[in-house]
């Protein structure tokens, strides 16, 4: 059947229609994220009033039918006709794409909405939503059905007079999102982050679906300089204030916290306007511009570095620092399609002259913590020249100067990385029965003995030095840190395949740390996975099933009946199973299951405290992550 294509068939997405069509467009995804977004762009809303210097208090409540409700004691969306469009404001804002007043006209100087589709997306993909307004003594009051007005802007009541603010409920539309269930950690996470962001602006969050109703609030009076106590708290600081640099500068407001630690792992995260740039920008670089030039030169003039000495390297003084950049600009400017990178000029400029002129002053006012840092640096720098030694070794060599991949790399015959995985396997038994059950086409397996080095607490020449660490960069090819290149990637997917027991589980977390700190792209691009290895083999008349959780095997065992005929297994490691086991219930791609490792950058600097948490130091961060996890724990081995 052919089908016309003409003037005709081009349709006209009226107002919020376009969005219901193209969901992701808007918001991202219609996954998860995209559901926690809703919350993200009206709450964005209550904290563009709190920059402009109204809002003090935002209330989030999930309620117990899971819709939300954003509360603020702004100013009040506005209530007056909107002359252009001849409807309230508050109607404009909820019901007309690219409206607000973040377009100029000066409603606000600063604000977090990229795209100034806020208010009116979340409308759009809700089943409904219900706006309260306190202003002049008077609550007024709308609803909208899956965007449509469903009456005009109503006074509904009377409050007090000084009272105002905002209140929008809405409950996300479940023939749009994938999943319309709310996570409290997950909304945790970024109104703290906000919170710490926006310094005096309280944030509450409540869950009414539990009993108790649980409740957590964010209040940072030291704003950022919280944070990056927050973010170190799992680490010890090399000096116990946190450096902070605040101004302004060609009407960029700038502010950065800092601090080292005794770690190895630089953890810089910059914010325009309070959103996230996930890929740096101007700011982040006027930043580190400032950070190597201000310590070069106040070294150079107190004899700590001669100058017949190299210079110190950005890295060198960046070793064991968490530093939060912020800025608030007026009209932000984005790099590419996600918009993760700032590209204003004048930031670059802003953010290192107001860092250079404060920091000078203050590594001058505290010549112990100059020295602390100056010291850490140069450690770093004679480090570093060890690692560049010991990673040229490492470095995969052209089929001219003959191939270094690792001798108990057993690697696959098809060369086309789209087509090639590779096992990292626990264990020279498992290894051996994986190298005798896989598919020598496509399937690598690389076998490795024991623990491996816990990046988190090793210099890179350390790590550079390690055997199995080095087994592992080699045979990916792509290089670490500053040498990565994602193109010289040989498999296109690298499964980590352990034991299902506490030590499998601590191994996998081992090498995960390392993949994240040095090779981070990798799981950002969808190339690591985990094995499942299944729990459990029941046998029953010489029928066998696998079971891969406790759910499964009472299921199996419902269907199959529970009886003395039935012989289970509880595997403790993959050397348990034979060759053909092993490539049947884990490695063969018809039947396996593989778990993807994700990562939201959004949440990097949370995915970064749970890293220091469980694998740095400090004992005391890491027993309270286990009370409050315990609850969560399933199989573990007695």
């Amino acid at each position: 059947m052919s089908t016309e294509y003409g003037a005709d068939q081009i349709q006209i997405l009226e107002g919020l229609e376009a969005v219901r069509k193209r969901p992701g467009m808007y918001i991202g995804s219609t996954s998860v994220r995209g559901l926690h977004h809703l919350v993200y762009e009206i709450v964005d809303n209550s904290v563009d009033e709190a920059l402009a210097g109204y809002c003090t208090h935002i209330i989030v409540t999930i309620n117990k039918d899971n819709s939300i409700t954003v509360e603020d004691d702004g100013r009040g969306i506005p209530v007056g006709i909107n002359h252009k469009a001849g409807i309230p404001a508050v109607e404009v804002v909820f019901t007309v794409l690219h409206a607000g007043g973040k377009f100029g006209g000066g409603g606000y100087k600063v604000s977090g909405g990229l795209h100034g589709v806020g208010a009116s997306v979340v409308n759009a993909l809700s089943n409904w939503l219900e706006v309260q307004i306190f202003h002049d003594g008077k609550i007024y009051k709308q609803r909208y059905e899956r965007g449509h007005t469903m009456y005009p802007l109503k006074e509904v009541g009377k409050c007090d007079i000084n009272k105002t603010g905002t209140t929008v409920t809405f409950s996300p539309d479940g023939s749009i999102f994938e999943e319309t269930v709310y996570d409290f950690d997950t909304l945790k996470q970024r109104l703290r982050e906000t919170a710490f962001l926006t310094k005096n602006l309280r944030i509450t969050l409540r869950d009414d679906r539990e009993e108790p109703v649980k409740e957590r609030v964010f209040h940072y009076e030291g704003g950022i300089k919280e944070f990056v106590t927050y973010l170190n708290k799992s680490k010890e600081a090399l000096y116990p204030e946190v450096i902070y640099c605040e101004g302004e500068k060609n009407g960029v407001l700038v502010e950065v916290a800092m601090q080292h630690n005794d770690a190895y792992n630089e953890a810089t995260y910059s914010f325009v306007n309070n959103i996230i740039t996930p890929e740096g920008g101007t700011h982040l670089a006027g930043f580190r511009n400032a950070l190597t030039k201000t310590f070069n030169e106040y070294a150079r003039a107190n004899k700590i570095l001669k100058d017949s000495e190299t210079a110190l390297s950005g890295d060198d003084i960046r070793e064991g620092l968490t530093a939060i950049v912020s800025i608030k600009i007026e009209e932000p400017q984005f790099e590419g399609q996600t918009k993760q990178k700032l590209g204003n000029s004048e930031a670059r400029g802003a953010v290192d002259s107001v860092v250079s002129e404060q920091l000078t002053y203050f590594l001058e006012q505290n010549p112990q913590v100059a020295k602390t840092i100056c010291e850490k640096s140069l450690l770093a720098q004679r480090a570093r020249e060890a690692a560049r030694k010991a990673r040229d070794l490492t470095r995969r060599k052209t089929a001219l100067e003959g191939t270094s991949l690792p001798g108990k790399l057993a690697d696959c015959s098809d060369k086309d990385p789209k087509n090639c995985e590779i096992f990292i396997v626990e264990g020279d038994s498992a290894g051996g029965s994986a190298k005798t059950a896989r598919s020598r086409a496509t399937q690598a397996i690389l076998p490795l003995r024991g623990k491996i080095l816990n990046v988190e607490k090793a210099r890179l020449d350390k790590i550079y030095g390690n055997a199995e660490i080095k087994a592992m960069i080699t045979a990916f090819g792509t290089g670490i840190h500053e040498d990565f290149d994602i193109s010289k990637l040989r498999y296109h997917k690298i499964i980590i395949m352990t034991d299902a027991d506490v030590d499998g589980a601590h191994i996998s977390t081992l090498m995960l740390t390392f993949i994240y700190r040095f090779m981070p792209e990798l799981i950002k691009q969808g190339y690591v996975y985990l094995a499942q290895p299944p729990l459990y083999k029941i046998e029953k008349n010489k029928n066998v099933w696998y079971a891969y959780s406790d759910e499964q095997l009472n299921n199996i065992l419902k269907e199959i009946g529970r009886d003395g005929n039935n012989k289970i297994q509880r595997y403790k490691g993959l050397g348990e199973m034979d060759a053909e086991q092993l490539w049947e219930t884990t490695m063969d791609p018809e039947k396996r299951i593989l778990r993807r490792v994700v990562m939201d950058e959004e949440e990097a600097s949370e995915i970064d405290v749970t890293f220091n948490t469980l694998m740095g130091d400090k004992v005391e961060p890491r027993r309270d992550f286990i009370e409050a996890n315990a609850k969560y724990v399933q199989n573990l081995d007695i």
